[in-house]
This record gives C-alpha cells, sequence and structure tokens, in this order.
C-alpha cells in the first residue's frame, strides 16, 4: 500500500508535473531542441500510461512492481540517461514509420464512423426527443379539453339553474299581480259604494 501511494506520488510530481513545466519553459524560450526532447517524452510517457493500465491490474503482485515503476520513470527523466529519447528512437519511432499509412488510415475510418454514428444518434434522439413533444402536446390538449368539458358543463349547470330561478321569480310575480289587482279593484268599489251609501243617507 505504501509502495503504491509513493510510486503515484512520483509519476504525478516528476513523470507529469515538472515535464509540464519544462514543457511551458521550452515553449516560452522558443528552443526547437527542448520542443524535441519533451516531445518525445510525452509520446513515451502516454504509452507508459496506457500499458500502466494493463499492468496495474495484471502484474501489482509482483514482488518491487511499484518501485520499478518508480525507477523507470527516473530513467526516463533523468538528463544523464535519456530514457525517453533512447525509447523514442530505437522503438517507437521505426515503428511509427513503417505503420504510419495503415494507422492514418484507420484513424480516418474511425472518424467517418464516428461520425457516421454521431448523426444516427443525432436523428435517433431528435425523433424520441419530437415523439416525447407530440405525447406531452396531446395529453395536455386532452387534459385541458377534458377541463375546458367540465368548465362548460359547470357553467350550463349554472345558466339552466340560474334561468330557473328566474322563471320561478317571473311566474310568482304574475301570481302575485292579479292578486294585488284584485284587492285593488275590491277597495275602489268598496269605497265607491260606501261614498254612495253616505250619499244616500244624507
Amino acid at each position: 500500500m505504501v509502495s503504491w501511494i509513493i510510486s503515484r506520488l512520483v509519476v504525478l510530481i516528476f513523470g507529469t508535473l515538472y515535464p509540464a513545466y519544462s514543457s511551458y519553459k521550452a515553449v516560452k524560450s522558443k528552443d526547437v531542441r527542448e520542443y524535441v526532447k519533451w516531445m518525445m517524452y510525452w509520446i513515451i510517457f502516454a504509452l507508459f500510461t496506457s500499458v500502466e493500465v494493463v499492468t496495474d491490474i495484471f502484474l501489482c503482485w509482483l514482488p518491487f512492481y511499484y518501485e520499478l515503476k518508480i525507477a523507470f520513470v527516473v530513467w526516463l527523466l533523468s538528463p544523464y540517461t535519456k530514457g525517453s529519447s533512447v525509447l523514442y528512437r530505437k522503438f517507437v519511432h521505426p515503428t511509427l514509420s513503417s505503420k504510419e499509412k495503415d494507422i492514418d488510415e484507420y484513424l480516418c475510418q474511425a472518424k467517418d464512423k464516428s461520425y457516421d454514428t454521431l448523426m444516427q444518434f443525432g436523428r435517433k434522439g431528435l425523433n424520441v426527443a419530437a415523439t416525447a413533444a407530440v405525447t406531452a402536446a396531446t395529453k395536455g390538449q386532452g387534459v385541458l379539453s377534458e377541463r375546458l368539458r367540465s368548465f362548460s358543463m359547470q357553467d350550463l349547470s349554472d345558466l339552466s339553474s340560474f334561468q330557473e330561478e328566474g322563471q320561478a321569480k317571473n311566474a310568482s310575480s304574475v301570481t302575485t299581480q292579479p292578486a294585488a289587482a284584485q284587492h285593488r279593484t275590491h277597495t275602489m268599489m268598496r269605497s265607491k259604494s260606501e261614498a254612495g251609501y253616505s250619499k244616500a243617507s244624507s
């Protein structure tokens, strides 16, 4: 466990941060030799990181495995051993030069396929989004029409009850009006008869 922590710290500090700062200095000074040196280092370090993912799973049980990783990173960086330059010139550059056309063709095919795949996924995503939007709109329209229908039915029932109340009031006023008219007629006739009786008695 301690060896793992120490190896991770060494790889992080001496294998990543220090070369990154040195690359910044090379870019700032515009020194071509430093450019080439650090580009070779980063190519080797990228390969080391890719291999490390597999070896950490299958070879971590070996004794002194993490110590060997620390020694390898120090060997890559050392200005005396120039490990990254040695590995690049003897192994990586000849291999990549012989396979460069095949790698470029494979990368072009992968780029085209990835573009086509991305377009297909984009179309499918747009279709799914459009279907979801149409479904949501139709459901929302159904809910809205149901609500409007319930409101309209309630309003109609309120209107009919209001009309029934108005008709009942009109009917009661019609029935009460003749009774009032009859009452007035009776009172007028009574007053006339009383007036005629008083005239006759005098």
